[in-house]
């Protein structure tokens, strides 16, 4: 089993000690690879280490959980809180944040959201691994639902911004969680995965056709960074984008 990092970003020194050492990370298939202790201290440790999970605070001094999830570009957040604002609540559905745990933190539930976690990612991987290719990704575009087929057109449209669910929710006139259903019923993947391939496969384009930089391509395809283009670029082709240009080089 594929050992999961995680980032922990807490400004309460014992309740972030607690999360650290009390929880048995181990027995979850996860490693804690870095804390932070703010949310600019929180971001720069997500785009040094690329965590596959961000466990993280809402009120953090600096920037506050939220926006370093967002700036971050993090896939996988899980809240805690001890405010019930239903603002932040909204935020976070926004941002495809997984769950919001209240504090005090209760370790019970904090290792069952965990372990759901470990599972919800264990199956993109396996949906991930089934679309893979060495050529283009192949994306189911022609569909029956209007709605899907209208959101896969606004992704088309719109890869290259930093776009959401909930933005195509708007478009489509659909809850979040109905269209992010019948998009995995149509297509065989969640949005996410289907707006990072849309970008992968535009990337995989640019750096065999043109001299653009890692840098350069990372912005042109919407993504945040490229240390995060980086790292979805390899979930997606098992190589980093520059393997991926050097070997079309070598053929």
């Amino acid at each position: 089993m594929k050992k999961l990092k995680v980032v922990l970003v807490e400004d309460e020194e014992i309740v972030l000690r607690e999360l650290e050492n009390t929880i048995n990370w181990e027995s979850l298939g996860m490693e804690v690879v870095a804390t932070a202790s703010d949310g600019l201290e929180g971001e720069k440790k997500i785009r040094a280490y690329l965590p596959d999970i961000v466990v993280t605070d809402i009120k953090l001094p600096g920037k506050d959980g939220l926006k370093m999830i967002e700036d971050a570009a993090v896939t996988n957040g899980i809240i805690l809180s001890g405010y019930t604002d239903f603002e932040y609540t909204k935020r976070a559905i926004q941002l495809g944040v997984f769950d919001y745990i209240e504090k005090p933190v209760d370790d019970n539930e904090l290792i069952n959201v965990l372990s759901k976690l470990r599972t919800r990612i264990d199956e993109e991987e396996k949906d991930i691994d089934s679309i893979s290719s060495s050529g283009m990704i192949k994306l189911k575009e022609n569909v029956s639902n209007h709605s899907v087929s209208m959101a896969i057109e606004y992704i088309n449209r719109n890869y290259a911004k930093q776009i959401t669910l909930s933005d195509i929710a708007r478009e489509t006139k659909l809850s979040e969680s109905h269209l992010s259903s019948l998009f995995k019923a149509e297509t065989g993947i969640n949005f996410l995965q289907y707006l990072n391939a849309v970008r992968i496969n535009k990337a995989s384009s640019l750096l065999r056709g043109t001299a653009m930089n890692i840098s350069e391509i990372a912005a042109e395809t919407g993504f945040p960074s490229p240390g995060y283009f980086t790292k979805i670029f390899k979930r997606f082709r098992n190589e980093t984008p520059t393997e991926f240009r050097n070997s079309d080089e070598e053929v």
